[in-house]
């Protein structure tokens, strides 16, 4: 049996973003909590006296709420919803692309589960070309330390101090990180779907891809968690010239970071990343299939 005929470019575009937007507002300060346990190192690898060192998801939820505001937790969220769009857009749309090259190139007309994977990390990899500059932007406000007035003060002050290069930093741990979720979202999603029961609903089918997208963001988040945490210290870290970057290539600062602060610090932030991306996911899954199925009625395309 084959799939469904792809919709355009354009139309999965769009879905993607109004997906992307919608699981954005919701659960934006879980991602605030993730970065600043992300670049909270550990007293035997560098801490400054006084820094601010957080237990978990709650005590830095307090802490934060407490000391800075509640406002704080929404703090650079104007970058990520102009990221979210792009973002999700050519996540969603890529994949979608892929499936349908690689089902070519392959010779079937039925996706499988390695393509699905596959799919998702060339999705991945695309994607991160998209978001490096705003999640630099993203990491640098949401640090504790942070001095910057705002999204354009941060651009303005990277690129007059670091350089236009500088913007993507970051980079190649990006790639890491998004091919590498993707492929277990993308992957997993298509795993659940085939193990559910078919859907005989509107009903049934939201929440067959509610659960496939929760589990899907959640095994994403457990596979590439160590390159988020790698990506938020290279970002984090200014490029001055004639300084070696202690963070720089992925690889190597997953070695570093495992010597000086043990195998724990790889998984940094990983339950405010995986209460946010597990049900995330859904939320992702769940508005983008909706959007597609109107898009497809809208155009007649089945």
């Amino acid at each position: 049996m084959s799939d469904p005929k792809p919709l355009p470019f354009i139309y999965q575009f769009a879905a993607g973003a109004v997906a992307g937007i919608s699981e954005i507002l919701v659960m934006y300060p879980l991602d605030v909590v993730k970065t600043r346990m992300q670049l909270q190192v550990g007293k035997a690898s560098g801490a400054t006296a006084g820094q601010e060192q957080y237990s978990g998801v709650i005590d830095c939820l307090k802490k934060i709420v407490q000391k800075e505001g509640a406002s704080r937790l929404y703090k650079g969220i104007s970058s990520p919803v102009l990221m979210e769009a792009p973002k999700r857009a050519t996540k969603f749309a890529c994949n979608d692309e892929f499936q349908t090259i690689y089902k070519k190139l392959f010779g079937v007309s039925a996706l499988t589960q390695p393509l699905s994977i596959l799919s998702g990390a060339s999705a991945g990899i695309c994607e991160a070309f998209v978001v490096v500059p705003f999640e630099l932007v993203k990491i640098r406000l949401q640090d504790l330390n942070s001095s910057y007035k705002g999204p354009i003060d941060v651009v303005k002050q990277i690129i007059a101090k670091e350089g236009t290069l500088a913007m993507y930093n970051g980079l190649e741990s990006t790639m890491w990180r998004h091919g590498v979720w993707n492929s277990g979202y993308f992957g997993i999603i298509f795993q659940i779907r085939g193990a559910l029961p078919k859907p005989k609903s509107k009903t049934e089918k939201t929440r067959n891809d509610l659960i496939a997208g929760t589990i899907g963001g959640t095994i994403g988040s457990l596979l590439s968690t160590p390159f988020d945490v790698v990506k938020s210290r290279i970002q984090n870290t200014a490029s001055i010239a004639g300084v070696v970057r202690k963070y720089n290539w992925s690889w190597p600062s997953l070695f570093v970071i495992y010597r000086e602060e043990g195998f724990k610090a790889l998984y940094k932030g990983f339950v405010p990343k995986v209460l946010r991306l597990g049900p995330g996911g859904g939320i992702l899954l769940v508005v983008f299939t909706e959007m597609t199925d109107f898009f497809r009625r809208m155009k007649n395309i089945q």
